[in-house]
């Protein structure tokens, strides 16, 4: 790793000009650690900077320990630094009076209101997002401009969405995110954007990942998904490395070498690319000195010492069983009632940040219930899924069955068939409608809105489907989730579907579809919803406000926290493991105090659970047998 030419890739190379970076990566990895590490770093140098945050989920104001929110921030103690956390909601209102203000002189207020209505629609908040992307790169008052994004499946959406609109504006002179001839302009500024990531001098993408075999496989899948784009990645930045000299003990010195395979791989898959390692601390990195001490050892290859003591016997045996003594155990039969049917199908549902193994705990509970003799269907909603990863098996847009499991079926959204299947069956609806309505009709099919719509349709149906015991959700990073409930109430006045249905032999039923999904999901006699997270107080608080989201938006209530990642009492007999441990049992009694609710201890485990061996030995270990 040269210092020197990753610094080039992240500070300005001209006087005047803006350097732009983006930092991506799969859920958890520690993106916002490392954008705001960067921030600080760059900030100490002399440049002024602007951190910005797209994640739905945003936790800047958690790392610099002071609000920040939608409006740009001048950073508490550091001079030259700045940051803002856009705000899906206020982005979108923003954007619709700036499309409608000019045209308030000219129209009535009917009309108005029609546009008003039609903008009323999933895609405005991303192009509103977007938008305030432009905005910051049209703006040339900052040296650096740093984009702490969303997870990747989100973030690649956002990055193709301006060719979506282009087309949209071409072909329609009314789109869902305004009128055309008001668009028009603004199309030019989207392709200026597009140009401008995809030109090295003016942008640097960095990935960050951890060394585990899910993070570099939606690495490399990105990275090609951004190729398609004519965007490359710049720089890898490999978080949580293992110090050697805290892998004291067989468990450890196995994760070891693991994670020094999975490094090789990196190495052999990105050849080229500059790598960044940064090695996991015994304490959480936030406040300024942690980003401060971070940065100048990403940047200036300034070595942090981990003091590394090994503890006596006595003190281990008085640690033992803390977890067992604070009462934080759930009793299994709790457990077994919130994942077993009670009246009709179970729905469960796994969310939490990303990152934090709702996927692989979601699949060790399928099968574990599978098992049981429950006929079982997994799907995932998460557009960067890897569920065929930790099955080791195919899984498709329609329900398989997992090979060599009598009663486990899985299945994954695939937008794009979704799309497909959602288009026919509202087209073939309005077949016989005059020419006006169907040209209205198949212009709102093609905007950039209709992909999520028809995710959502094909989530909702899965709540018709019979003949399963339980189906598990396992779902997108919590922004996109609450996002995601939050949908319905953005289609009226776009598509009307209680209009364009009523062809159904039961139109209230049609009418009141939606409306039933979120019935049933309050109910607790049928839905449970599982919120996941490790013991640090990012995951942790994400959850709480997502979980706080969740009653006050809907109604539902969380019905149980699953906490990944425990280290285990018997390995790791050092200073090192002893305060990452101290930190977790703290977490631990927050966790309870916060969301009390049953919780479903998980522990770190020696590799990464694929397979279906694997992940029996983990639901043995998690359920009790």
């Amino acid at each position: 790793m040269d210092n020197n030419v990753t610094n080039q890739l992240i500070e300005p190379q001209q006087k005047g000009e803006t350097k732009f970076v983006f930092f991506s990566g799969k859920g958890g990895v520690g993106k916002s650690t490392m954008s705001c590490t960067t921030a600080v770093w760059l900030a100490k140098k002399g440049y002024k900077t602007l951190l910005v945050t797209t994640d739905p989920a945003p936790n800047l104001s958690d790392i610099f320990t002071q609000e920040i929110g939608h409006k740009i921030t001048s950073i508490n103690n550091i001079e030259n630094l700045f940051a803002i956390e856009i705000n899906p909601d206020t982005a979108s209102e923003e954007y619709r009076e700036r499309i409608i203000a000019p045209m308030r002189k000219i129209l009535d207020e009917k009309n108005i209101q029609v546009i008003n209505e039609q903008m009323n629609s999933p895609c405005v908040e991303e192009v509103a997002a977007f938008d305030k992307f432009i905005e910051f790169m049209d703006d040339p008052q900052y040296d650096v401009v740093i984009f702490d994004t969303a997870p990747t499946g989100h973030t690649i959406r956002l990055l193709e969405l301006p060719g979506g609109w282009s087309t949209t504006l071409e072909k329609s002179a009314s789109t869902c995110i305004g009128p055309g001839a008001s668009l028009q302009n603004a199309k030019s500024r989207y392709e200026k954007a597009i140009s401008y990531l995809q030109d090295d001098a003016k942008t640097s993408f960095i990935f960050v990942l951890k060394p585990e075999s899910s993070s570099l496989l939606e690495t490399k899948r990105s990275s090609d998904e951004l190729s398609k784009l004519g965007i490359k990645i710049n720089i890898l930045i490999i978080n949580g490395i293992l110090p050697e000299e805290a892998c004291t003990d067989e468990f450890f010195k196995k994760k070891k070498v693991d994670e020094q395979k999975i490094v090789k791989k990196i190495n052999e898959t990105f050849p080229a690319m500059q790598k960044l390692f940064y090695q996991l601390r015994d304490s959480e990195v936030s406040g300024l000195e942690l980003l401060e001490a971070a940065g100048k050892f990403l940047y200036e290859a300034k070595i942090e010492d981990v003091e590394i003591e090994i503890e006596t016997e006595l003190e281990l045996s008085n640690k033992k069983g803390k977890i067992q003594e604070s009462g934080l155990i759930t009793d299994q039969s709790e457990l077994y009632d919130l994942l077993t049917p009670l009246n009709g199908t179970r729905y469960i549902f796994f969310t939490g940040k990303g990152g934090v193994g709702k996927s692989t705990i979601a699949c060790a509970t399928s099968l574990y219930l599978a098992e049981k003799g429950f006929r079982t269907l997994i799907l995932t909603t998460d557009p960067a899924s890897h569920l065929q990863d930790i099955f080791g098996q195919t899984v498709e847009h329609e329900p398989t069955r997992i090979s060599g499991v009598d009663n486990l079926y899985a299945a994954r959204i695939d937008q794009k068939k979704a799309l497909e299947e959602y288009k026919k069956r509202i087209l073939d609806i309005v077949k016989d409608n005059d020419e006006e309505t169907k040209k209205s009709v198949e212009e709102d099919l093609n905007s950039p809105c209709a992909q999520e719509m028809a995710a959502f349709e094909r989530f909702i149906n899965y709540f018709e489907l019979n003949g399963y015991d339980i189906i598990i959700f396992d779902t997108a990073p919590t922004g996109h989730t609450l996002r995601l409930l939050e949908l319905p109430s953005d289609w009226k006045g776009f598509i009307d579907l209680g209009d364009l249905t009523k062809k159904s032999s039961d139109e209230t039923e049609t009418k009141n579809k939606y409306a039933n999904v979120i019935e049933t999901m309050k109910n607790k006699e049928k839905s449970t919803f599982v919120f996941v997270m490790y013991p640090e107080y990012t995951p942790i608080i994400e959850a709480w406000r997502a979980s706080e989201e969740l009653k006050r938006q809907v109604k539902i209530e969380t019905a149980l926290v699953a906490v990944n990642y425990l280290l285990p009492q018997d390995f790791g007999k050092n200073k090192f493991f002893s305060n990452r441990r101290k930190q977790q049992e703290k977490y631990l009694s927050e966790i309870k105090q916060r969301f009390k609710t049953p919780m479903l201890i998980v522990p770190l485990l020696e590799r990464e659970p694929e397979g279906l061996d694997k992940l029996r030995e983990l639901g043995r270990t998690v359920f009790s047998g």
